[in-house]
């Protein structure tokens, strides 16, 4: 069940808001869990399983090494070490075994038959977040959750469970037994909701056709391919922003603040400030489990480097058991390391407009190597981007015609403009802000849910990591 479906928007949330409501407080945690795991559920019931024992497991590994410390101050490493290899074997397994089985079988000839296992729905978040829990328990910097429901409904709440933000245990705490759910934080969720799902239906979803259209053809000119390279860039930030927008929204309908996830990436004046906009939560996972404790820049140059080789590999990998998403990741390691090391102050020197556009090419160039696996078909667009296969045909005009209004809106609501726009009506409007928001609000709800009505296509292309 993905956010964007009519099941979820039309049944399973009002039906989940009605019954939160209605509970006494001391067993609405209970019963975000039980409609949680229904959401989880509703596409992969057997991986409930699954689910059920990286929570039991982490619960258990944050009690244990709670107890050790208890015992003696650096206590606790051996079960931190024992849940730690449990959750990344288990993520391993089901995510990465037939990719490696393929790799031995494509440099060995070994003819090993593939597991073809299913990739549970969302488990390398939930992953990264039961994780997150055990290690801070570890570091003392959260206290141990001794309530297995709790726990457990941390883990699975649904909002975040598909595709984030990875919500750090840390970030939460002390909402997950008192929180503020009065009616103001409702509203501003609703109104973050219609936002993200706004983006998801109206702008991403169209932008993801642009897209199939040009990829799925062959020997297209320069101009053709920039302009399916552009539309899966606004797809991937809308079709994600979107989608944690609207995990950020329903959060705060249960009385939840979860951390922002983006920050107008596309604004970016170059890779380093990008990545600190893009996925903000996975960036900050990644810096504090493992760029930090493999030594950051504390230990010289060369181990700098290593160490921040080791996170873009991993941060590849993570998005996806494929050679290109390996690439991309180190894509963006060597660019971060030549801008650490001679770019920045390059680019420090040139007007901000050349800035920016050095930042959207090498950008819009990463997300053609993220979105096309196969590497033979990636070396035939990457020639078609380069002139390959000309300049421009009628096919060109004809899409640029097609889609020019789209693209433009697009490239504004990639910007903060759109919100500054609206903090100014609002300034402006005194109390006539509300009627303004809410107008608003309904517009974008009725309108994503009758394209969602009228439209079959509605992909979810984080739902695969």
């Amino acid at each position: 069940m993905v956010f964007s479906s009519l099941i979820f928007l039309c049944g399973f949330l009002p039906v989940t808001i009605i019954g939160y409501r209605l509970l006494p407080q001391r067993f609405r945690n209970l019963f975000l869990l039980v409609m949680s795991l229904l959401f989880y559920a509703w596409g992969e019931p057997i991986y409930i399983l699954l689910m059920a024992a990286s929570i039991l497991v982490n619960y258990l590994g944050g009690l244990f090494v709670a107890n050790a410390q208890r015992r003696r101050p650096n206590g606790g490493k051996f079960a931190l070490a024992v849940t730690s290899i449990i959750d990344i074997g288990l993520l391993g397994f089901f995510k990465y075994t037939d990719f490696i089985i393929g790799t031995v079988n494509s440099l060995a000839d070994a003819g090993l038959s593939l597991l073809k296992i299913a990739l549970p729905i969302g488990i390398s978040f939930y992953t990264f977040q039961a994780m997150s829990y055990v290690i801070d328990v570890y570091r003392k910097e959260v206290r141990v959750q001794r309530s297995l429901i709790n726990f457990a409904m941390y883990v699975t709440l649904f909002p975040q469970l598909i595709a984030g933000p990875i919500v750090r245990y840390a970030d939460v705490e002390n909402q997950i037994e008192k929180r503020n759910d009065n009616a103001a934080m409702f509203w501003s969720g609703v109104v973050r909701f219609s936002i993200g799902l706004a983006k998801k239906a109206l702008l991403a979803n169209q932008a993801g056709k642009l897209w199939d259209t040009i990829s799925a053809q062959a020997d297209i000119p320069a101009a053709t391919a920039w302009l399916g390279a552009i539309a899966f860039t606004f797809q991937i930030y809308f079709d994600f922003s979107g989608y944690s927008d609207m995990a950020i929204g329903l959060g705060r309908m249960f009385g939840f603040e979860f951390v922002e996830n983006f920050r107008y990436p596309y604004q970016s004046d170059s890779i380093t400030d990008f990545w600190r906009r893009w996925h903000i939560t996975l960036s900050t996972w990644f810096r504090e489990y493992v760029y930090i404790p493999l030594g950051g820049n504390r230990k010289g140059k060369g181990r700098q480097i290593f160490n921040l080789f080791v996170v873009w590999a991993l941060t590849g990998l993570w998005h996806g058991a494929g050679w290109n998403f390996l690439c991309w990741g180190l894509y963006f390691f060597v660019l971060l390391v030549l801008e650490k090391n001679f770019l920045l102050d390059l680019l420090k020197k040139l007007p901000a407009i050349f800035r920016h556009l050095y930042a959207l090419v090498l950008i819009v160039l990463g997300w053609v190597l993220f979105a096309i696996e196969d590497f033979s078909a990636l070396g035939t667009y990457c020639r078609s981007l380069f002139g390959g296969s000309g300049g421009y045909n009628e096919q060109t005009l004809y899409l640029l015609g097609s889609y020019a209004v789209l693209l433009v809106i697009m490239a504004i609501a990639s910007t903060e403009l759109p919100a500054r726009i609206g903090k100014f009506f609002c300034k402006h409007a005194g109390e006539g802000a509300v009627v303004l928001e809410t107008i608003w609000t309904i517009a974008m709800l009725v309108l994503s849910v009758s394209a969602i009505v009228a439209d079959s296509y509605n992909p979810f292309l984080y739902f695969r990591f």
